[in-house]
């Protein structure tokens, strides 16, 4: 018998990961192309899109009232 594997829509904060990993992978391919030792922060902010225009709505983190632990 085969088994069938139900994925469940993915929530808010499974949106805020991804959105979290693509950007560290953004930095992490930046700081490799860097011929500098540290990104300067102008150019972190280039690669985050810091400060940018946009009319794409931005996601907010959801702020936790306790930490799990």
């Amino acid at each position: 018998m085969t088994q069938v594997v139900t994925l469940s829509a993915p929530n808010a904060q499974d949106c805020v990961a991804l959105a979290e990993i693509e950007l560290c992978g953004e930095l992490m391919i930046a700081a490799a192309d860097a011929l500098e030792d540290r990104l300067s922060p102008d150019r972190i902010d280039e690669v985050l899109n810091v400060g940018a225009e946009t009319t794409e709505p931005v996601p907010t983190i959801p702020r936790q009232g306790r930490h799990r632990g």
